[in-house]
């Protein structure tokens, strides 16, 4: 049964209204995955998308009627309304909204969980990489990475130890990397987000969803290659699975 949903977060960051606009309209590889927008009203968005708001840096919507490769949802919306705060840095409001129509409550809390996860990403952009060029690359798990315990598997294959908090500081082996000193920025049983002083690495347990582990990277080192370091997280999680 087709059901509207709603996910609405408010956040204060230290960046400037202008340094939030280019994060959320050109630098999104830094954080999200790569976009592209028609820069006007009316313009192309992704997934099939139309600009019903362009006015930088103040506001951004996006609305597709038909989601593109997402049979479970007929409308979406992504709307960000970005207000400079007094004495420096934005008030950021982003509300998701849209019309799912299939596996209603797995999708919402899904969304809502990935909200929060794609949001806190975008927070460690602008705190620690704003204005820099990323290199993005990402990789599904096979199906046996679906299990209740994949997330688990995929944390100790990195070397990740079990009590490793937000905060802390962990040597991991990273696929095709010499080991490497990452900060534990986000981990709770559905993601874990580490952070190196050139890339942010992005775990999502979507087995908590009936999917399979995924992998973003975001890579903001001098030269860095996006196939070669897609391959090497693939045959990781292939490995890791098998």
């Amino acid at each position: 049964m087709s059901k509207e949903f709603e996910i609405v977060r408010e956040f204060e960051v230290d960046a400037s209204p202008e340094q939030v606009w280019e994060a959320v309209t050109t630098g999104t590889a830094g954080w999200l995955w790569p976009m592209e927008y028609e820069p006007r009203e009316g313009g192309a968005a992704p997934f099939g998308g139309t600009l019903t708001a362009w006015d930088p840096p103040r506001r951004l919507t996006a609305r597709t009627e038909d989601v593109e490769g997402m049979s479970q949802q007929t409308l979406n919306q992504l709307d960000h309304v970005i207000q400079p705060r007094e004495g420096g840095g934005s008030y950021v409001r982003y509300v998701h909204s849209g019309i799912l129509v299939e596996d209603w409550d797995n999708q919402y809390d899904g969304a809502n969980k990935h909200t929060d996860f794609y949001l806190h990403t975008l927070r460690q952009y602008l705190l620690h990489f704003t204005g820099r060029s990323a290199v993005f690359a990402g990789a599904d798990g096979p199906a046996a990475s679906t299990a209740p315990d994949a997330l688990e598997a995929a944390s100790r294959a990195l070397g990740l130890p079990d009590d490793a908090a937000e905060g802390s500081t962990v040597r991991v082996e990273l696929p095709g990397e010499a080991p490497a000193d990452a900060v534990v920025d986000y981990r709770n049983r559905y993601f874990i987000g580490l952070r190196t002083g050139t890339a942010m690495y992005r775990v999502f347990g979507r087995n908590h969803f009936g999917a399979p582990v995924g992998i973003s990277v975001h890579d903001f080192a001098p030269g860095a290659d996006a196939k070669r370091i897609e391959g090497a997280w693939q045959s990781w999680l292939d490995g890791v699975f098998a």
